[in-house]
């Protein structure tokens, strides 16, 4: 049964800045996810800004948003095929077992200036 679904468009451009800063990219992203992201070079930004989103949408999903959330405590990760799969943590982890979802889906998107992702959760 799906207990919930979410969506979110993040501009590309957005993350540019965030490029600049130190440490905003720590802020916001698990380590494993960053590590993963930076190595493909110019096509980070896009990524990075895909993740952003299904972090965004994760919180819709749950219905409550983010509130008492990491953003690291979200991650995306990707199998050998590049399917992007969502991995909770800590108090992410916790709101999602509140709610009774025991698997997510997400599915990513980018163009040149958008980048768009939905979630959606489901349980028994």
């Amino acid at each position: 049964m799906i207990l919930g679904i979410g969506i979110d468009a993040v501009r590309i451009d957005r993350l540019k800045e965030w490029e600049t800063k130190p440490n905003v990219l720590d802020r916001f992203f698990h380590p494993q996810e960053l590590e993963q992201i930076l190595k493909r070079g110019k096509g980070a930004l896009q990524s990075l800004a895909a993740r952003f989103a299904a972090k965004e949408a994760y919180g819709k999903a749950l219905g409550s948003g983010l509130k008492g959330i990491s953003l690291r405590e979200i991650r995306i990760d990707t199998d050998n095929l590049g399917k992007p799969h969502l991995l909770v943590y800590g108090k992410a982890k916790k709101k999602l077992e509140t709610l009774g979802g025991k698997h997510l889906f997400v599915s990513l998107t980018h163009e040149t200036e958008h980048a768009i992702a939905v979630v959606v959760i489901e349980g028994e």
